[in-house]
């Protein structure tokens, strides 16, 4: 029975088509990372202050200087043991009663009460419009800021379950353009909405669609390629990740307006449903459906396109991994057996820490002063080599060994910023980027380690729960960044760098899988030293026992 592979080794394993459609792909991944880490530059929350119209008003008529109004305005309050203006409270007087004049701004206030701000905000830098400032999502109100990063995660954890099935249901290219179509509407009703509570709304629809169509794209690519040739793939995919994340700050810095950021994000969408008469629906897909004549099809205009000819007539096509003997997975099968619940507790705290401290650490950047494009960019460059270390290193150490080390670089570099002073800052930012290749190489191993870790009828389910606490690792870090920062600005730090390095721990705890073939079954993985029988092995042990057992009957006889 011939499979695909037999056919795609004709046709050629990574020849110029699949190139064309790796390229074409991998720009669906530099455009993720605007909507993934865009609240950097949409959500920028500037210094602010409360606003008195009667202090504006006479500022305006006196000449003050902002500071002066300022002063007279809010009080100082002690953060994190330094005296500073307050945010979030004002002094309680009422100025067009006291008559303020252009000669009182150097008024003792000390013992004048204070209270929440009543009217609305001023904020120091105006060069940029975020939603943040235009909704004054500040103080009470900051945690909304918070919601507008995890309602996109929200959507990703209910995007990667439905386009899963959609992707199973109805093919990778189908799913990907429906995906495209929802991203369009979604992203410009974000970019047009009249309040905060549809933003969210619809931002949560967003990641539902971003989501699944970026994991339709991944799947693809690695369907139609060789074997050899999709961990390679699959690696460099994420790793164009980060040309968008080089390319954000650039665009933040031209487009000011949030909203017009937001429509840069959602406009290529449209371009993205030209796809349909570039790409191809996977052979692979065609075959599971029992649609061999149009897998044959495509397969015949691939080898077209890389210049190779089908020599070999390929009357029947059957799915690699056909599964007609194989048991149904369940979900008490991750965790029924003792390394089975092992692998699935560790890779599912790794997902979650991966996703937290990644995600957390880009957040970061917005809240630690100093300027904003520039840390961004510097930050985003030292991810390229992420990518490399893992392609140089996963075949010749092997998996375990990098993947902790990358987990405990990330977590010790994030201890030790946290408590760097301000003053050191090119130390600071140092062992900042640091940290930033740790978990950017953690958060990418993570991906495959965890398909080597689970036998075939259950590989494809162990991923899918195991990455959906990736998205809950999304949800919950806006919320430790932010509030934490509250309290003291370094302290979501110090539990980035706690949860970082526990999991690098927990990490040497698993098996390495370097030159370990795949797992069939789980007695495989509850009993690795077992000796895998061969089948061929044993058929050929067979005849060469009978051989001898017919050579020694001769012997005896004559």
């Amino acid at each position: 029975m011939t499979t695909f592979d037999d056919l795609l080794e004709e046709a050629g394993t990574f020849g110029r088509c699949q190139k064309r459609i790796f390229a074409l792909l991998c720009l669906l991944s530099v455009l993720f990372s605007g909507v993934y880490v865009g609240i950097v530059f949409q959500g920028f929350t500037p210094d602010h202050w409360c606003r008195d119209s009667a202090v504006v008003e006479r500022r305006q008529a006196c000449g003050w200087s902002l500071a002066d109004s300022r002063r007279l305005t809010v009080p100082l309050v002690n953060s994190s043991g330094v005296l500073q203006q307050s945010s979030c409270e004002q002094y309680d007087v009422d100025w067009n009663r006291t008559g303020l004049t252009c000669d009182t701004q150097d008024l003792d206030l000390s013992g004048v009460p204070v209270s929440t701000c009543k009217d609305a905000w001023e904020y120091e830098y105006e060069g940029r419009k975020s939603f943040v400032t235009e909704f004054d999502l500040v103080c009470s109100d900051g945690w909304l800021v918070d919601m507008f990063q995890s309602t996109l995660n929200v959507g990703f954890l209910a995007g990667s379950f439905a386009f899963g099935y959609l992707a199973d249901r109805f093919g990778r290219k189908m799913s990907f353009l429906m995906s495209n179509i929802l991203n369009v509407i979604s992203g410009i009703v974000v970019a047009v909405a009249p309040n905060y509570i549809t933003i969210l709304v619809f931002r949560t629809l967003l990641g539902f669609g971003v989501k699944g169509g970026w994991m339709a794209c991944y799947v693809l690519m690695t369907e139609i390629v060789g074997v050899e040739y999709r961990r390679t793939v699959g690696i460099l995919y994420q790793m164009i990740f980060s040309v968008g994340v080089l390319i954000l700050p650039l665009l933040a810095y031209f487009i000011t307006d949030w909203r017009w950021l937001q429509v840069t994000f959602t406009v290529p969408y449209v371009l993205f449903l030209s796809y349909y008469w570039f790409i191809p629906e996977s052979p692979r897909w065609l075959i599971s459906q029992k649609n061999s004549a149009k897998a044959l099809e495509i397969t015949q205009a691939m080898a077209k396109e890389n210049k190779m000819k089908l020599t070999t007539n390929f009357e029947t096509l059957t799915a690699d991994d056909d599964g007609g003997d194989s048991p149904s997975a369940s979900l008490l099968d991750l965790i029924r057996t003792p390394n089975m619940r092992k692998h699935t507790l560790i890779l599912m705290f790794n997902w979650f820490t991966s996703a937290v401290v990644y995600q957390g650490l880009i957040m970061r950047v917005g809240i630690a002063g100093g300027n904003v494009y520039i840390d961004f960019f510097i930050s985003g460059l030292v991810e390229f080599p992420a990518a490399f270390l893992i392609l140089f290193t996963i075949e010749r150490i092997g998996r375990r060994l990098p993947f902790a080390t990358a987990n405990i670089i990330a977590g010790a570099s994030c201890l030790i910023t946290a408590f760097i002073p301000d003053s050191m800052f090119w130390f600071k930012t140092v062992v900042a980027c640091i940290g930033r290749l740790g978990i950017t190489m953690a958060f990418e191993m993570v991906v495959f380690v965890n398909t080597e870790l689970y036998p075939t009828f259950v590989r494809n389910l162990g991923v899918s729960v195991c990455s959906t606490l990736c998205d809950v690792g999304g949800i919950v870090s806006p919320f430790l960044l932010y509030r934490l920062a509250v309290i003291w600005q370094e302290l979501p730090l110090i539990i980035f760098g706690a949860v970082a390095l526990i999991a690098g721990g927990l990490v040497l705890l698993l098996p390495e899988t370097r030159g370990v073939p795949l797992p069939e079954t789980i007695d495989e993985i509850e009993f690795p030293n077992r000796k895998k029988e061969n089948p061929l092995e044993n058929q050929q042990t067979k005849k060469l026992l009978k051989s001898d057992l017919t050579s020694n009957k001769e012997t005896t006889s004559v």
